[in-house]
Protein backbone atom coordinates (compact mmCIF):
# COMPACT_ATOMS: atom_id res chain seq x y z
CA UNK A 1 0.00 0.00 0.00
CA UNK A 2 2.76 2.38 -1.06
CA UNK A 3 3.48 4.48 -3.81
CA UNK A 4 7.02 3.54 -5.50
CA UNK A 5 9.24 5.18 -8.36
CA UNK A 6 11.25 3.50 -10.80
CA UNK A 7 14.05 4.99 -12.54
CA UNK A 8 16.20 4.93 -15.89
CA UNK A 9 18.17 7.00 -17.32
CA UNK A 10 20.00 7.17 -20.60
CA UNK A 11 22.14 9.41 -22.82
CA UNK A 12 18.42 10.70 -24.21
CA UNK A 13 16.55 11.84 -21.14
CA UNK A 14 15.94 10.19 -17.35
CA UNK A 15 12.30 8.48 -17.28
CA UNK A 16 10.30 8.06 -13.67
CA UNK A 17 7.44 5.47 -13.98
CA UNK A 18 5.43 6.02 -10.17
CA UNK A 19 3.22 3.11 -9.11
CA UNK A 20 1.18 2.88 -6.35
CA UNK A 21 1.98 -1.11 -5.27
CA UNK A 22 -0.93 -3.34 -3.31
CA UNK A 23 0.20 -6.57 -0.76
CA UNK A 24 -0.30 -9.52 -2.40
CA UNK A 25 -0.03 -8.69 -6.08
CA UNK A 26 3.00 -8.96 -8.34
CA UNK A 27 3.78 -5.65 -10.91
CA UNK A 28 5.98 -6.09 -14.18
CA UNK A 29 7.70 -3.31 -15.45
CA UNK A 30 9.23 -3.38 -19.31
CA UNK A 31 11.91 -1.10 -20.17
CA UNK A 32 12.48 -0.68 -23.84
CA UNK A 33 14.78 1.74 -26.58
CA UNK A 34 13.08 4.76 -27.93
CA UNK A 35 14.00 5.74 -30.89
CA UNK A 36 15.44 9.13 -31.22
CA UNK A 37 17.06 11.43 -33.83
CA UNK A 38 20.52 10.92 -33.00
CA UNK A 39 21.08 8.58 -29.88
CA UNK A 40 17.99 6.20 -28.78
CA UNK A 41 16.79 6.63 -24.59
CA UNK A 42 15.21 3.98 -22.21
CA UNK A 43 11.02 3.67 -21.50
CA UNK A 44 9.67 2.23 -18.79
CA UNK A 45 5.77 0.98 -18.46
CA UNK A 46 4.08 -1.28 -16.96
CA UNK A 47 2.75 -4.55 -17.62
CA UNK A 48 -0.20 -6.39 -16.73
CA UNK A 49 0.09 -9.03 -14.14
CA UNK A 50 -0.95 -12.14 -16.16
CA UNK A 51 0.86 -10.95 -19.26
CA UNK A 52 4.19 -10.25 -17.22
CA UNK A 53 3.38 -13.99 -15.74
CA UNK A 54 3.48 -15.33 -19.74
CA UNK A 55 6.16 -13.32 -20.60
CA UNK A 56 8.68 -14.14 -17.99
CA UNK A 57 7.78 -18.05 -18.19
CA UNK A 58 9.06 -17.97 -21.87
CA UNK A 59 12.36 -16.58 -20.77
CA UNK A 60 13.62 -20.30 -19.55
CA UNK A 61 16.08 -18.36 -17.01
CA UNK A 62 14.41 -20.00 -13.80
CA UNK A 63 16.61 -23.19 -12.67
CA UNK A 64 15.36 -25.74 -10.27
CA UNK A 65 16.91 -26.15 -6.84
CA UNK A 66 16.46 -27.15 -3.24
CA UNK A 67 16.28 -24.52 -0.73
CA UNK A 68 17.49 -25.66 2.37
CA UNK A 69 15.92 -23.31 4.89
CA UNK A 70 12.45 -24.30 7.03
CA UNK A 71 9.36 -24.82 5.27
Amino acid sequence: GKTHKVDTESEFSPNTLEMFFEAGRNYFIRQFIKLGVFVGGAGLEEIPEEQGKKDVSKLEMAKPGKCSGPR
